[in-house]
């Protein structure tokens, strides 16, 4: 019974990813078991998996999503290229200040470093990374530091500039 079950939503999630104008062109793959959901295949960017995954997961009867996708772009990308695509997407996205997030990328991982004013945007930075051709995988080392400073307070924006974070601990105040 289980069986006919798996067949039924295999042939469902095919149909959609088969017909679906955001999947059709890459032939993705799908294997059920127990209405857990194996997907395979080769996406332009990580982003295309990922919404694959989470397209497949809004259907009924699927219980979980095992993304086995491979991120492979048209010809060789370099550090220093996928680096320049993570860049230009950062700076696409309005939610993201390009001025305090930066990227490093080795082998297809995307490494966000910098700081961010809140967990929303440090979202929002994992994402359009996500996007740019050749990344594999986003890690994000951005700390989130909520608030601010005041960009009309000299003596803000001099503590911004120096980094003085110690002093907002109850640290040495360094003039």
């Amino acid at each position: 019974m289980s069986q006919d079950k798996d067949r039924k939503l295999r042939e469902e999630i095919q149909s959609m990813l088969d017909s679906h104008k955001e999947f059709k062109g890459y032939g993705l793959e799908v294997d059920v078991h127990g209405g857990k959901v194996q997907l395979s295949g080769i996406v332009d960017t990580l982003a295309d998996g990922n919404r694959a995954v989470e397209a497949i997961t809004d259907m009924d009867g699927v219980k979980a999503v095992e993304n086995g996708t491979t991120v492979c772009t048209d010809g060789a990308i370099t550090d220093s290229g996928v680096a320049m695509e993570v860049s230009e997407e950062l700076q696409a996205d309005p939610q993201v200040n390009i001025r305090h997030v930066g990227v490093k990328a080795a082998k297809g991982r995307a490494y966000l470093r910098g700081h961010v004013d809140s967990p929303e945007e440090e979202h929002a930075a994992i994402n359009a990374a996500a996007k740019a051709r050749g990344v594999k995988e986003v890690i994000s080392e951005l700390n989130v530091r909520p608030g601010g400073f005041d960009t009309d307070d000299l003596g803000a924006i001099f503590h911004h500039q120096v980094n003085n974070d110690r002093e907002d601990e109850g640290g040495e105040k360094i003039y």
